[in-house]
Formats: structure tokens, C-alpha cells, sequence
């Protein structure tokens, strides 16, 4: 799997007691059901434990389903897919487009989190990052000084206007870009559609969003942290949840170096460039139905760095977060369970 891939679906590695974990359903020992698919530009994983009349054919047929409302939102919410939404938005010259009440709200939750950070957090910064291709190994180019301050002057998430289900642009060569919010949204829907198909004990994992539906033998999930560039998926620790999400953001995620220095995908919308922070990743756990939340905090902690990220979070109720800096240094909030790696040995 390449950097990027890997970089998404092991930021949180479910750590099982074993692999060949069975759970009880219909009278018989039923292992696992995992499948994975490709959503968002990520690798998208759903892993089933235990459900109402559980069985391979059963758990199957759910994640399938599940897949299909993957395909429902990225249809939705994708800037890049055409036909979507965010696309007729972006495309629209400022005209007004009739959208999706998903659409909608992801929208204002977006912006909600721009006026929570003054604009820290701008789902407006999509011209900014299409001048950086994060997903060609070989050729990476740096944007001009001037590429960059033509592209954050259209950076304003109050652009976007909503009046009902009509969304417009007001600088039409404004950018939306939901990357730093969406999979948190989608994570919490597809949470709640299996439930709905009678599912009590799941994993769903989207890139570094996991969702922990119910827990493990009534127990909960060991779910891993990841090392920061470790190109061998080396864990930290991990924390425990039981029906909570778990989302990461790290710089490590997509990235290149030119010259010695480091371009990573999470960017200043003042700036247009890299974030430049003290942080290498956060870790942000809550409460169910929170992924979307947790989704954009991550980011805005990232952002903030150590120590107004640390601020911000505990000024959140039900959120917990832990992060690892530049030198390796792991801090976390006082309520944030974490057991290090080593000391699980």
C-alpha cells in the first residue's frame, strides 16, 4: 500500500486480541466479515463482529449496504466528482444551486467551525490545495509566492452563502473543499445505518476516522495510534473505545519533502502553505455520533499546535484528545485514556 493509502487507514489500527476472533450468532461461532472499498479518496474499511442473526452471508450483505451509502455521500459531498453538489457549486459561477439536505448540513457545520476559529478552520481552501499534488511520487511541484496569494484571497468560508437549499458562492472563484469534514459526517450515518440492520458490534473505518459501534465481547476496542512517519505501521499505544469515534489528523498523512523541507496536505488558510506547527498528529475521541466533530477539531487542533490545541479541547465538552509533537512527546488531555505501547508488553 502506498504512503498516502497507508498513511489514512493505519493513522488508528484496530488492535484485536486476535485475529481470528469469533463472536456468537445464531447458535454458532461466526468469525469476522471485513471488507474493504475505496471512497473519498481513502481506503474505506467496515469490519462486522456480531449483529442480529449473524452470519458471513448477513454481515456481508450489510457492508455492502453500507458501501452503497458511501457512494450515496460521495456523490454529494466530493468536489472532484462530477455532478456532485460541492462540484455544481464550485462550478456555478456564483449562480445559486439547489443541494442535498446532507449537503446542507455538513455545509453548516463547516461553518460553524470557521466562526468557532476566526477562520482557522475555512472549508473555502480548495484553490489553495489544488496547487499541490499530493499524489504524484515522482513530481512535486511548490506553488509561487503569487500562486498562493491569488489563491488564499478567494480563501473566506463566509463565501458561502445557504438560504434554504440554495448554496452560493459570493466570490464565485471560491473553492469549496470538505476533506477536513465529510468522513466525519459519513462515519456517524453509516454508525447509525448499521445499527438500524441490527448490527451491535462493529468497526468502521474511514482513512483515520473510526467509528466504534457498540464494543468487543461486550468490552471495548483496543484502537491503535499510530507512529508518526512509521513506515511500518509501528503503533504508539492505543486507546479504548466502546460506541465512541476516534479520529486522527497528522501531518504524515499525505505529504512530500523538496529541498529538506516538508509539504504536508494540512494547510493555512492565511498562508495558503503547510500548517507550520509543533504538532505531528492529534487524536481527538468522543462520544458517538461525534466523528464529524471530532473530524474538524483534529484539524483545528493540528492547526493551533500543543498548546492552544490543548486549550481548545478542553474547553469541548465530551472530548478527549492526545498529542504527539515534533520530538516525539505524546501529551494528552486529563481525561484521555492511552495505554503506550510498551506498556502493554
Amino acid at each position: 500500500m502506498n504512503r498516502y493509502k497507508k498513511g489514512w487507514i493505519a493513522a488508528l489500527v484496530v488492535m484485536l486480541a486476535a485475529a481470528a476472533l469469533t463472536l456468537t450468532g445464531c447458535g454458532k461461532k461466526t468469525d469476522p466479515v471485513s471488507q474493504e472499498s475505496y471512497y473519498f479518496d481513502t481506503v474505506c474499511q467496515l469490519t462486522v463482529y456480531d449483529m442480529k442473526d449473524m452470519s458471513e452471508k448477513h454481515a456481508d450483505e450489510v457492508i455492502q449496504g453500507a458501501f452503497r451509502q458511501c457512494d450515496k455521500y460521495e456523490k454529494l459531498l466530493s468536489k472532484t466528482k462530477k455532478g456532485s453538489d460541492i462540484y455544481k457549486v464550485n462550478h456555478a459561477g456564483g449562480r445559486a444551486v439547489t443541494c442535498d439536505p446532507v449537503t446542507i448540513k455538513v455545509l453548516q457545520k463547516g461553518i460553524r467551525y470557521g466562526k468557532m476559529t476566526d477562520g482557522l478552520f475555512d472549508i473555502t481552501v480548495g484553490q489553495a490545495e489544488d496547487l499541490y499534488d499530493f499524489h504524484d511520487k515522482k513530481h512535486h511541484t511548490v506553488p509561487t509566492d503569487a500562486q498562493l496569494a491569488q489563491a488564499v484571497s478567494h480563501i473566506n468560508y463566509q463565501n458561502v452563502q445557504i438560504s434554504g437549499r440554495k448554496v452560493s458562492l459570493t466570490d464565485p472563484d471560491s473553492e469549496i473543499d470538505l476533506g477536513g469534514i465529510a468522513k466525519g459526517y459519513i462515519a456517524d450515518r453509516l454508525g447509525v445505518w448499521m445499527k438500524k440492520q441490527g448490527v451491535t458490534s462493529a468497526i468502521i473505518s474511514l482513512g483515520g476516522n473510526i467509528t466504534c459501534v457498540g464494543g468487543k465481547d461486550g468490552s471495548a476496542f483496543k484502537v491503535g495510534i499510530e507512529k508518526p512517519f512509521s513506515d511500518q505501521s509501528e503503533v504508539v499505544g492505543y486507546t479504548k473505545a466502546k460506541e465512541q469515534t476516534v479520529v486522527t489528523s497528522g501531518v504524515y498523512e499525505r505529504y512530500f519533502r523538496k529541498n529538506g523541507r516538508l509539504y504536508h496536505h494540512i494547510l493555512d488558510p492565511s498562508t495558503g502553505r503547510p500548517a507550520d506547527t509543533d504538532v505531528y498528529s492529534v487524536t481527538i475521541v468522543a462520544g458517538s455520533g461525534r466523528s464529524i466533530d471530532c473530524d474538524a477539531m483534529a484539524t483545528i487542533c493540528l492547526l493551533m499546535g500543543k498548546e492552544k490545541g490543548m486549550d481548545f479541547i478542553e474547553k469541548q465538552d465530551g472530548c478527549q484528545a492526545l498529542f504527539i509533537d515534533k520530538d516525539g512527546k505524546i501529551t494528552k488531555t486529563k481525561g484521555m485514556n492511552f495505554t503506550k505501547q510498551e506498556e502493554d508488553k
